[in-house]
């Protein structure tokens, strides 16, 4: 992407320089389009779950930009000679159950024959070309909050080896097909700074994005992060995801562990999550408010998990 032009039209108010979570291009002065798109492999073997979650997670992009999600388009990857057609049926009415949740509509999409099962959607929103939110922008001495717990990586993969308990793998399946709807509209009642959903690249990787955007050092409480049950215990038994290492190598020049932890429990930060939750930056003076307002609102688990700090050098992420 680095070597990519640089965008030169005005109207694209946010491109990929800075990595955030979609693209925003102003039509007027009182409207702006959200665009994102993604997808994913099934984490779960019922296919309208497996809907849910990818729905949940394209979504989520919007949300983080603090825009309103209004069309969907299926994006899908199917072998037709291995799979039942109402396996593909399921997966797309799971994934219209989160849309209608959203508040948009399924305006159509894409379907290729692929090897294995892949599904997403592309999302447009919309949002005030001056009211939306990114991913750089935090200010030393704001608070950090995050509005679901880690670990949905290593949870799924421990259970294809059967170590997850039933009620921990139903916690995560819930807590990824809630939609970051809720969280979003609390949020649009406070100054936001900076935000990103977290996914792929893990805590630790979509923090330090935030830190190198915003030019400051992001301090992560490493006893405040909420964690999914039975996570940390997956780890230390020796559990790993495919991406962990490479997630790890992503941000190894920028990370420092000030708290002495186990190698097992540094991983958790790592993991790579789908369809997580929201990590914003925001003033002191608001958070516990902002806290507040969540858990009433039905954000249960959201937690502050660190602050925002300015040193020598910055562009860095810690964990204490």
């Amino acid at each position: 992407m680095a070597k990519l032009p640089k965008k030169n039209d005005p109207n694209l108010l946010v491109g990929f320089e800075t990595s955030d979570d979609a693209g925003i291009y102003r039509l007027n002065d009182e409207m702006a389009l959200v665009t994102t798109a993604d997808f994913i492999t099934p984490p779960v073997d019922d296919p309208y779950l497996f809907g849910q979650i990818a729905a949940a997670n394209s979504i989520s992009d919007i949300y983080a930009m603090g825009g309103k999600p209004v069309t969907c388009l299926n994006l899908v990857g199917f072998p037709a000679d291995k799979l039942d057609p109402e396996i593909l049926h399921g997966i797309v009415e799971g994934a219209l159950s989160k849309i209608t949740e959203s508040g948009a509509v399924l305006a159509g999409g894409h379907t290729t024959d692929d090897e294995e099962p892949k599904f997403g959607l592309s999302v447009t929103g919309i949002v005030h070309p001056e009211k939306y939110w990114r991913n750089v922008g935090a200010e030393p001495g704001d608070v950090l909050i995050l509005t679901k717990p880690i670990g949905s990586g290593v949870i799924f993969n421990a259970n294809l080896k059967s170590w997850v308990s039933d009620q921990a793998l139903d916690e995560c399946i819930q807590t990824i097909t809630t939609l970051n709807k809720g969280a979003a509209a609390v949020m649009a009642g406070f100054d936001i700074h900076a935000v990103t959903d977290i996914t792929g690249f893990g805590l630790g990787g979509h923090a330090l994005e935030m830190a190198e955007g915003s030019g400051v050092t992001l301090e992560i409480r490493t006893d405040h992060v909420p964690m999914m049950s039975e996570a940390l215990e997956m780890y230390e038994r020796g559990m790993r995801t495919g991406v962990n290492a490479a997630n790890r190598a992503l941000i190894e020049d920028s990370v420092h562990f000030e708290k002495s932890l186990p190698g097992w429990h540094e991983e958790i930060f790592v993991d790579p999550q789908t369809s997580g939750g929201l990590l914003m930056s925001v003033p002191a003076a608001q958070s516990e408010s902002l806290l507040t307002a969540l858990h009433n609102n039905g954000v249960a688990e959201a937690q502050i998990v660190g602050e925002v700090k300015f040193f020598v050098e910055p562009n860095h992420l810690i964990f204490v």
